[in-house]
């Protein structure tokens, strides 16, 4: 069972920045991919950026490309860097874990509990 934490979410306004961070309780922790998945208000989940077990390859969604950036450490964090945030950013944003990279992107088998991201216009 692997323990996701998210945290550095928060209310800022349109144009601004944030960063987002998820630890892992996983000791083995480069042996996940990790990603990032945002759920807004009536809307369902989506994908939002991944990042390989070695960190070599990144995924992100079209609404979010330029925008956000995704890196990890070798001890058990992840983070989202957000960039140009738009009112449309606005979600619970929540970090996944898989070991397939593929899984990952459709159906990560762990998950957080989420942080809320609100961005104001």
């Amino acid at each position: 069972q692997v323990h996701l934490v998210e945290s550095g979410g928060g209310l800022v306004q349109t144009g601004e920045s944030l960063t987002l961070a998820c630890a892992a309780s996983e000791r083995t922790f480069t042996r996940y991919a990790m990603g990032w998945f945002r759920q807004a208000p009536g809307k369902e989940r989506e994908f939002v950026a991944s990042i390989s077990q070695t960190g070599d390859k990144t995924d992100f969604a079209d609404s979010v490309k330029g925008r956000f950036g995704i890196s990890r450490n070798y001890a058990n964090t992840v983070w989202l860097e957000m960039h140009s945030l738009k009112p449309e950013d606005t979600a619970v944003y929540v970090c996944a874990t898989d070991i397939e990279y593929d899984l990952l992107l459709t159906h990560p088998r762990y998950w957080g509990q989420g942080t809320q991201v609100t961005v104001s216009s």
